[in-house]
């Protein structure tokens, strides 16, 4: 059986989608009550990762566990090692951890310090570890699904600074071949998408799904770090921003580990664009 936390989110959901597909026994573990838009087949477990004990049903009979970095687990790594010694005393021997590419590319970044902690509680856990690291995410373009269905408008800073976003369905891919195929424990996987690709090329990619103009609109950091402080810490904030308008030559290189893993290059922001297109319509 595998486990999967935050089986809801825009990597779990997929995950839990391809593993049941081929068969996979699968528990999906969430905060939210119910589990109606699961699979047919698969179990849904509500639990909260701050607290460690209430995941241990779900993980009696488990071999492997998909773990995501998630802020019930910024109290720190003690929190962290007590949720792995439950997996472990449950009979798990397999996690897959998902990190973020900016915990290598900015190891002295106060914004991403949590996650080198976490991956640095999962390395000495005993348990076959793989750690998947993506840059940044296709589906934080869903941000702009309201201005575009109010406004056929995007909004966006840096506008002509391109990233090689990664589809959460590719990451959801590698950690399902992580969690049943041999050959990756020990492994670190850099994830990105095919091409770097810039917010106005973001937005012509989103028009041209829809089939009709979507005006760009370039805002300042100050302006964008003001809308993010109202959802993320200020560090973060931050972090993003600079990662977002002054990448590293790392952030900026596409990594060879999608197509290394899964025998296919990695999709690009315009597949992810159309697949999704309802939600900007």
């Amino acid at each position: 059986m595998i486990v999967v936390t935050g089986a809801t989110g825009n990597v779990g959901r997929p995950l839990v989608e391809a593993l049941a597909a081929v068969g996979e026994q699968v528990t999906a573990v969430s905060r939210r009550p119910g589990g109606a838009e699961l699979p047919e087949g698969v179990r849904h477990h509500r639990a909260d990762l701050a607290d460690p004990g209430r995941l241990r049903p779900a993980l009696e009979g488990a071999d492997a566990l998909f773990l995501l970095f998630a802020g019930e687990l910024l109290a720190g790594t003690a929190q962290t090692g007590a949720l792995l010694d439950v997996a472990r005393s449950a009979g798990v021997r397999r996690v897959v951890l998902l990190s973020s590419q900016a915990a290598g590319t900015r190891p002295d970044a106060v914004s991403h310090a949590a996650m080198r902690a976490f991956e640095d509680t999962v390395r000495p856990s005993g348990l076959d570890w793989t750690i998947l690291r993506p840059g940044g995410f296709a589906s934080n373009a869903f941000a702009w699904a309201e201005s575009v269905r109010k406004e056929r408008m995007i909004a966006a800073p840096f506008a002509d600074v391109g990233l090689p976003v990664v589809d959460p369905a590719d990451i959801a891919e590698v950690a399902a071949a992580a969690l049943r195929e041999p050959g990756h424990a020990g492994r670190t996987y850099e994830l990105t998408g095919p091409a770097p690709v810039t917010p106005r090329g973001q937005a012509d990619a989103i028009a041209d799904a829809l089939g009709e103009p979507v005006r760009f609109t370039e805002l300042s950091r100050e302006r964008a770090r003001a809308e993010m402080l109202r959802f993320m810490p200020e560090p973060v904030a931050d972090g993003t921003l600079d990662i977002l308008g002054e990448p590293t030559a790392d952030e900026q290189r596409v990594s060879p580990d999608v197509e290394r893993v899964l025998g296919r290059p990695p999709r690009a922001f315009a597949d992810w664009a159309m697949r999704n297109i309802a939600a900007f319509r």
